[in-house]
């Protein structure tokens, strides 16, 4: 058997996930432009356990392609993690939402891909590929 960062592969080929960080990334499509949102502040925070304290954990800001490439990837003891989307910065004048915030459940080896589509009066989130 042999070990490296991104899991445990047995003989068999198989990868044991639980060895490997679970990883979030996202972006911000602006669906009123339809464009990249650049420039939107975004952190990420985790915790373990349902009832436990959100820990800041990452900040980030949209790239021209209106994405998060660099956050970190999550504690092992992680269950839980939110990203924060400063909307308001992005658009002040029209930010009905001023932020946008979302929690997900995750588990070890996952990769969390988040997309967020923003207008100035609504918006929706997913989990990507």
């Amino acid at each position: 058997m042999s070990t490296g960062t991104t899991g445990t592969t047995d003989t068999t080929g198989t990868t044991d996930a639980t060895s490997t960080p679970a990883s979030v990334s996202t972006h911000i499509l602006d669906t009123s432009a339809g464009r990249p949102a650049r420039g939107v502040p975004v952190t990420l925070s985790v915790r373990a356990g349902g009832g436990g304290r959100w820990q800041a954990h990452g900040a980030s800001r949209t790239d021209a392609d209106g994405r998060c490439r660099d956050l970190p990837p999550l504690p092992e003891s992680t269950t839980h993690a939110r990203l924060e989307f400063d909307t308001a910065e992005y658009s002040p004048r029209e930010a009905f939402f001023p932020e946008v915030v979302v929690a997900f459940a995750v588990a070890p080896g996952e990769h969390y891909h988040v997309p967020l589509l923003l207008n100035p009066f609504g918006y929706s989130v997913y989990r990507g590929s």
